[in-house]
């Protein structure tokens, strides 16, 4: 059976590609789209896997957002016409359930914020289905028409799903030119999505504290500073910040939290990852709470950032098991697409 899988968003790679290869696997044949935005590009590139790209990113403002939507669902139903896709999947893409409602094509959505209105009244209403982890209450959805049976609510999270396995590549930081010593301490940063409509366009005002403060402390702390775009590398060079080591392209996220001693971080995905891989974090998160954020503070494994002093800057325990053992992918794959390949 022919599979259309389409990310729009750097997460959605790491998310998607243990689903897209359990997929293949199968014997199923999958075309992947990718909207080019932050480092989409990039990781699918290192994945090694033939994509499409449709599409461009609109920006921060709801005008620009709507016109950029408009524009590549006509490029997707171009697409996906007469290719005999048996169903869809992504995970937040609000242009594929559209194509694939035009187009006849059963498809899956999946999210794990509850909050992207705008987001999710388009992908939840044209979506056949909707996955969220079980910890978002069903009650937050139904005003975006997802209720069961179309909306499925999984255990646990999805870093739980596609981090089986995984491994962490000590290779990374030699590649970075950070020391492997048992003295220093390892501090990445990550950015915040300010393109996100449901974050306005904002940025934390005490990043570039945060970012002075790991700069002085350069002679005890290596600090990898995750940027999403151009802009915001240039506004770190700018200010003379030149014993912080910021990445000019994508680089093994994954491997980066898991070696980290500490996060603070703008993303929720990476914010995620660091609570399941035992990596303290602190989140710069500025949206609305969502109920898997809420449920992870609750469990003790996600702080919130309130100023740069907050942030514990010390060595983490050791963790040695790995890979690491999470659960298996595969349901996920039979949750999103079960009934629709036969």
């Amino acid at each position: 059976m022919r599979v259309w899988v389409d990310f729009t968003n750097t997460a959605h790679v790491i998310v998607l590609r243990p689903l897209v290869e359990r997929l293949e696997a199968a014997g199923h044949d999958v075309a992947l789209t990718a909207r080019p935005l932050s480092h989409t590009l990039d990781l699918l590139d290192d994945w090694g896997r033939f994509y499409t790209v449709l599409g461009r990113h609109g920006g921060a403002g709801r005008a620009g957002k709507a016109r950029a939507a408009a524009e590549r669902v006509r490029a997707m139903i171009g697409f996906g016409r007469g290719k005999g896709f048996a169903a869809g999947l992504a995970h937040g893409s609000t242009e594929l359930p559209v194509a694939c409602r035009a187009l006849g094509i059963p498809n899956a959505t999946m999210f794990d914020y509850e909050w992207a209105v705008a987001q999710h009244n388009a992908n939840c209403r044209t979506a056949d289905r909707v996955l969220v982890p079980d910890a978002i209450p069903a009650a937050r959805l139904a005003r975006y028409g997802a209720r069961p049976p179309k909306l499925v609510r999984y255990p646990g999270l999805k870093e739980d799903y596609y981090l089986d396995g995984f491994t962490p590549d000590l290779g990374l930081l030699d590649a970075l030119g950070i020391s492997r010593s048992r003295e220093r301490v390892l501090c990445v940063v990550r950015t915040a999505p300010s393109y996100a409509l449901y974050l306005g366009g904002s940025e934390n005002a005490a990043l570039p504290r945060l970012l002075a403060r790991l700069q002085a402390c350069a002679d005890a702390v290596d600090t990898v500073v995750l940027t999403r775009t151009a802009q915001q590398i240039a506004d770190i060079e700018a200010v003379g910040l030149d014993r912080l080591i910021v990445p000019p392209r994508a680089v093994d996220g994954l491997s980066l939290v898991a070696l980290a001693d500490v996060l603070v971080s703008a993303g929720g995905t990476m914010n995620r990852e660091a609570a399941v891989l035992g990596t303290p974090v602190w989140s710069m998160f500025e949206g609305r709470p969502g109920a898997v954020d809420d449920a992870l503070r609750a469990a003790g494994q996600l702080r919130q950032f309130g100023a740069p002093e907050d942030v514990v800057l010390e060595k983490k325990a050791r963790r040695d098991q790995w890979p690491f053992r999470g659960r298996d992918p595969g349901d996920l794959v039979d949750l999103a697409l079960g009934g629709w390949l036969g």
